[in-house]
């Protein structure tokens, strides 16, 4: 996995307006999807652990896998009296081995696959990993709106190139790779995985820049990129794509 070694850079855009608004818009877009009752949540590449002591602190059972011992231990410091989370310090290639198949009800995999050449050996092991109707929660890069960023901080030599692919080089300086959705919905189909929402993230902040500090009108801005992020065609344009996932019936 690519990601390895790009950690300190990682914690640099932590609380940023950025971050700030991925966090927020993926937690407002997965809550509606998950039962109010206690479930039993992986969260692979769980990095820092924004999302699984959230969940955590909704009384979810959460298991928190990640190859980096450092963003490890920050979500360990976070962790608070009477939330039920473990850690587990792998590589989320190693998921089958650890794990039961069929063992949880939700699996999230927030911003890992764009670090793998070849998503589908992933996307299958975490479909294993899902209880008869559980739900995937997959973030990935938007393949089809690459050129955004590019173009609207005026690199026009990397919005051309951005047309011609879906490979390039993120904010931390490693060289990733973006996700369409069309031929991410096939993928996820051949592992008996059905789309059953999705959401763009960051369809007006992405181009901010990097360490751009939260702003003093944060619920506006929240509550317009929420908008945008579940409404056409804005969130065709975004620079993630969330799709909530469900395994098929039958």
């Amino acid at each position: 996995m690519r990601f390895s070694g790009a950690e300190d850079r990682w914690r640099e855009g932590l609380g940023t307006l950025r971050d700030v608004v991925r966090q927020e818009l993926v937690t407002r877009q997965l809550a509606g999807h998950l039962p109010a009752t206690p479930c039993r949540i992986l969260d692979v590449g769980s990095g820092q652990g924004t999302q699984a002591l959230r969940m955590a602190a909704r009384g979810h059972h959460v298991t928190a896998l990640d190859a980096s011992r450092e963003l490890l231990g920050l979500l360990e410091a976070g962790i608070q009296p009477g939330m039920r989370v473990r850690t587990v310090h792998a590589e989320a290639e190693r998921l089958g081995e650890l794990f039961e198949p069929g063992g949880f009800d939700a699996v999230l995999c927030h911003g890992v696959l764009m670090y793998f050449d070849d998503p589908d050996p992933l996307i299958a092991a975490m479909a294993r990993q899902l209880a008869p109707g559980g739900l995937l929660s997959l973030l990935v890069r938007n393949g089809d709106a690459l050129a955004m960023r590019p173009g609207l901080t005026r690199d026009w030599t990397g919005a051309l190139r951005a047309f011609e692919g879906t490979g390039y080089r993120n904010r931390l300086g490693v060289d990733a790779r973006a996700d369409r959705l069309d031929e991410l919905t096939g993928r996820l189909a051949a592992q008996g995985l059905e789309v059953r929402r999705w959401y763009g993230v960051r369809v007006f902040s992405d181009a901010v820049p990097k360490d751009e500090p939260v702003p003093g009108d944060l619920y506006d801005l929240l509550a317009a990129e929420e908008r945008a992020g579940r409404t056409d065609p804005y969130r065709r344009v975004a620079a993630l794509t969330h799709l909530i996932c469900q395994v098929r019936s039958g």
